[in-house]
């Protein structure tokens, strides 16, 4: 079964706030992402993408991979196999 990356998405706020980043506009600057995209992977609407994952990453040093996502089955793409 195929894989994919899911946000912690109570974490991933967290870290944020803890961050001193006070809206998802601060934040998305910060990563380099339009805050759209932010605001589209908290709502699981979007998946995190390599640039996400890497803005998040250098923003919300020291949080790791693991604090603010998950690898999880991938249930969109194993219904089209």
């Amino acid at each position: 079964m195929p894989h994919t990356v899911k946000l912690r998405t109570e974490s991933f706020t967290k870290a944020g706030q803890l961050a001193g980043f006070h809206s998802d506009y601060a934040l998305a600057k910060a990563m380099d992402v339009n805050r759209s995209t932010v605001a589209r992977v908290l709502s699981g609407r979007l998946r995190p993408g390599s640039a996400f994952i890497g803005g998040a990453l250098v923003a919300l040093t020291p949080m790791q991979f693991h604090d603010l996502f998950e690898v999880v089955p991938d249930t969109e793409r194993s219904d089209l196999s």
